[in-house]
């Protein structure tokens, strides 16, 4: 029988009871600080459309797999490890930032050819001097609610972890030594004489690398991207979350959320341990 999992930052007294009448729940149990389980549900509408209200995030899940059981977390970085989108910020500084923006925001949505939007993008940056790239580390880079939890949880019960993105490494090399993440995949931004050229080097990490590192990380695990768990935002997220043994859509876009198997829309990161607990 499926297993409805309720979550969100906090519960309000007398919510839990809300919605497992508006659900027409067999039973209602909680599972921890601002996380209840619902059964025998008989409408799911209901309870969704209470949750949202709630701000509180709704998953339905066949059964619910211990941490223990997963292999591998593997996630994407920009919106989703981290808050903002990198290449944004540093268009920001070449005073660019609404061009750069609506060609990251159509791409995550799945309306532009990513490479070809990278490309579009990177291009805009050409010149800017390179020093910038550190001081939107610095000054704009934050993690996502939840993140090092996450991690350390994922850790504990011996996953290894991946962060695989369509930005750069000059950011995902940072937070691998920060975070002490195992893996990561990104692209490389070209720079000479310490200004940005308006290319990257090498193939572009678009939706087929992104799954194929996914899919490669879990072989050298010595197991299938069943036993992963993968969290993305953007529409080149897709693919590597197809067959995930858990799928999440962390803030994610509409096409991202329809297909997913857990959407986040309220919960941090660590929304993901109500969904597989330790």
């Amino acid at each position: 029988m499926s297993v409805f999992i309720v979550q969100g930052p906090e519960l309000p007294p007398g919510v839990a009871a809300e919605l497992s009448a508006a659900a027409g729940a067999r039973q209602t149990t909680p599972a921890g600080p601002g996380i209840l389980h619902l059964v025998g549900v008989t409408d799911a509408g209901a309870l969704e459309r209470g949750a949202r209200a709630h701000r509180l995030d709704v998953t339905r899940l066949a059964a619910v797999r211990p941490l223990r059981d997963f292999r591998l977390l593997a996630m994407d970085m920009d919106s989703t490890l981290i808050t903002i989108e990198c290449i944004d910020e540093i268009a920001d500084f070449a005073g660019v930032k609404p061009q750069v923006a609506a060609i990251t925001a159509a791409a995550m949505r799945g309306e532009l050819d990513f490479p070809g939007a990278l490309r579009a993008r990177v291009g805009l940056l050409k010149d800017l001097e390179a020093s910038v790239l550190q001081r939107v580390y610095d000054e704009r880079l934050r993690l996502s609610p939840g993140a090092e939890t996450l991690l350390a949880a994922a850790r504990a019960a011996g996953l290894r972890t991946l962060l695989v993105s369509g930005g750069f490494t000059y950011f995902t090399g940072r937070l691998q030594t920060r975070l002490g993440l195992d893996f990561t995949l990104a692209n490389e931004l070209e720079i000479v004489g310490g200004r940005l050229t308006g290319r990257v080097n090498g193939a572009i990490v678009d939706a087929d690398a992104k799954a194929a590192r996914v899919a490669s990380a879990c072989a050298e695990l010595g197991c299938g991207v069943d036993r992963a768990i993968v969290i993305g935002d953007g529409a080149n997220d897709l693919k590597m979350m197809r067959g995930a043994g858990l799928s999440v859509a962390y803030r994610a876009k509409p096409v991202v959320q329809q297909q997913a198997g857990a959407a986040l829309n309220f919960s941090g990161l660590d929304g993901v341990l109500a969904l597989c607990p330790g």
